[in-house]
């Protein structure tokens, strides 16, 4: 077996010796310190590993690394950090003890790395961790051990970033199905560039929980590898979520088609260009807008439904483009072909032969030479549908972007004043005959009908329809086209242009909300009880790079400020000057944050949308706040050095557990 994040290799029944006997353990891809602690002692160091053979040259002396030829050689050649890749030979001379104890930079990727010391694994569901220690004279059965591996294997992790512009953390989604076994391989190179906890595998679950869990980090990217549908997945779950602002989204295509990743410029296909290269070009991307259409689909009642067809189609949002007629025919024929046989499409030259073949059946027999008798369009309040029948178009396409089928430019543009842009708030319309289509691959182009912000249109026939290349058939309707919003994506930078746009932290709005001692005292482990009952104060603009200390300061200035009044004319007290901080997002419950400690903690650790401040004057002097645990020091709650594979990818489950 062979772990992903630090290559080591090793028999399936030598992983207990490596961990109990060696002690070797692989690179932590998380922190496991608790609620407290996270922000203690944040810095990173080399995770070195043996190696029997290496590429490249050792940074001490600059010579390459001697690989022994001989299989039974046992070795050592080199030693390697599995974090920032940098190497040395196994002597004295070029590595010594006091690099062990070095901090790494992560090395050339350490812009979009995420690190270890971010991601924070959670106590356990219904208690924080006992600063008791368990007597060690007793050992615990192995149903025991047992529980509790499997209650702390299933704790969940927070995202605790520290807020800087020079990091701007890549998640990558990738769809291991696509392009062959090409997703697979993808998934490992990923995972060991970089912190395996930002790859995330679209087929556990697909993309929400990992978009839920980075979703507080600042100048967050996204790469989704896959084909058009993969990156139009990610856009759909940034929708249901409602990001704000929403991250940039990258395409690394794989597969065929890829419409809009050569819009993007990043190509029709991965070429097995190297990972690394890949992701420098990912950190020097330009962000521009893409306009998401809106389809909203109503039946028309005033014509016959076919048995065969459907109501809805299978996607209400537009990325690339929506078409109808003889285009989304083929489209349909090969996806109902390819489900009855999936051995038949295995290779993308069998898949165009098809595709030309369906073209070629379509071209003879002209089945939707009449489409425009059972359509009528409308754009921008604009009666189009004589210009249809006149052109006699076989096919519609509401294209979004330049590229479609595969690559293919079917808008002239020369037919317009306005040049097509990815974000004018413009779709194109264009009419295709089964003349035109084939020459598409040739250069052509099909006819321009018009460039509008809105479209309307009935059609009375049973339809084969295609969105983002989901096809299906649809019966009589309305369809409505309307502008839905505007995503953020990545596009490759062309070469010798300047980066010459700044990474910006836009400033965080949250309201401050005070609840009293006496609220705490009785609700302090019921959150939706304490939101309810807390004071909304006031609201306060912050930088996500200022730390508690300084939002102590804002909020301290927004108590000087002339007394507010509630809804019902009651005046809102001013906070005490032992209030503090209470922190409503690392834990299942609320708990109070040392004063000492918020230098080292920022908004976001703390806070979503709202900033929940305790005031602490005591009601009377016989209160006693027993029903809560006091605050340990800082050294009162230690944690075990992780010890083994715990953090290693060399299982084939999820990464998260």
């Amino acid at each position: 077996m062979k772990c992903a994040a630090c290559k080591i290799v090793a028999h399936a029944n030598c992983i207990n010796i490596l961990m109990d006997r060696v002690h070797f353990t692989c690179k932590p891809t998380f922190r496991d310190v608790g609620v407290r602690q996270y922000r203690e002692q944040t810095c990173i160091h080399h995770h070195w590993v043996h190696r029997r053979s290496q590429k490249g040259k050792c940074k001490q002396c600059g010579k390459s690394f001697q690989s022994k030829l001989s299989f039974s050689s046992k070795e050592i050649v080199a030693l390697s950090c599995s974090w920032c890749k940098t190497a040395y030979h196994n002597k004295e001379s070029c590595f010594n003890l006091q690099k062990i104890g070095e901090e790494c930079h992560l090395g050339t990727h350490s812009s979009i790395i995420v690190p270890p010391s971010w991601i924070v694994k959670l106590p356990r569901k219904g208690s924080f961790k006992s600063s008791l220690r368990k007597s060690p004279k007793k050992k615990p059965s192995s149903k025991k051990r047992s529980k509790e591996k499997t209650e702390k294997d299933s704790r969940t992790f927070a995202i605790k970033p520290i807020p800087t512009l020079s990091v701007r953390p890549v998640i990558v989604f990738i769809n291991p199905k696509s392009g062959g076994n090409q997703g697979a391989k993808l998934l490992q190179k990923f995972q060991w560039l970089l912190n395996p906890r930002q790859v995330f595998d679209l087929t556990q679950g697909g993309p929400k929980m990992g978009l839920e869990l980075f979703r507080k980090v600042p100048n967050l990217r996204v790469l989704a590898c896959g084909g058009d549908g993969t990156a139009g997945w990610v856009l759909s779950i940034l929708d249901q979520l409602a990001f704000s602002p929403p991250p940039a989204v990258g395409v690394l295509p794989l597969g065929t088609g890829n419409d809009l990743a050569r819009a993007l410029g990043w190509g029709g296909g991965y070429t097995d260009e190297p990972i690394s290269k890949i992701l420098c070009n990912i950190g020097e991307s330009e962000i521009i807008q893409l306009d998401r259409w809106e389809l909203k689909v109503e039946k028309n009642n005033d014509a016959q439904p076919n048995e065969e067809g459907k109501d809805n189609l299978p996607l209400n949002v537009v990325n690339n483009y929506f078409s109808l007629g003889v285009d989304a025919h083929i489209a349909l024929e090969f996806h109902e072909a390819r489900e009855a046989h999936p051995e038949r499409f295995n290779s993308r030259l069998r898949n165009k032969m098809f595709y030309g073949q369906m073209g070629g059946k379509d071209l003879l027999r002209r089945k939707w030479k009449n489409l425009a008798d059972f359509v009528t369009l409308e754009c921008d309040g604009k009666d189009l549908t004589p210009k249809l029948k006149e052109h006699r178009v076989h096919a519609i396409v509401f294209l979004n972007i330049p590229s479609y089928g595969g690559g293919t430019r079917p808008w002239n543009t020369g037919s317009s004043t306005i040049q097509p842009a990815t974000d004018d708030g413009l779709i194109e319309v264009i009419g295709l005959t089964t003349y035109q289509l084939p020459l598409l691959q040739a250069g052509g182009h099909g006819t321009s009908i018009c460039q509008c912000k809105s479209a309307k249109m009935v059609t009375g026939k049973t339809i084969p329809m295609q969105v983002d290349g989901e096809a299906c058939r649809l019966n009589p309707s309305i369809i409505s086209l309307n502008l839905l919003n505007k995503a953020q994506m990545l596009a490759k930078r062309k070469g010798g242009k300047a980066n010459v746009s700044q990474a910006t932290l836009d400033q965080l709005k949250v309201s401050i909300q005070r609840i009293s001692m006496m609220d705490y005292e009785q609700h302090h482990y019921d959150k939706e009880k304490l939101r309810q009952s807390a004071m909304c104060l006031g609201e306060i603009e912050v930088n996500p790079s200022a730390d508690l200390e300084q939002v102590r300061q804002i909020i301290n200035k927004l108590q000087e400020e002339p007394p507010k009044t509630t809804e019902s004319g009651e005046i809102i007290p001013k906070l005490t000057p032992d209030w503090c901080f209470v922190d409503s997002c690392t834990a299942e419950r609320f708990f109070r944050v040392d004063r000492a400690q918020e230098h080292l903690h920022y908004l976001t650790d703390i806070a979503n949308e709202m900033l929940f401040v305790l005031d602490a004057l005591p009601q009377t002097p016989d209160d006693e706040p027993s029903n809560f645990p006091p605050q340990q020091p800082s050294n009162s709650q230690t944690t075990p050095e992780l010890r083994g594979h715990s953090n290693c990818m060399i299982t084939f489950g999820p990464a998260w557990c």
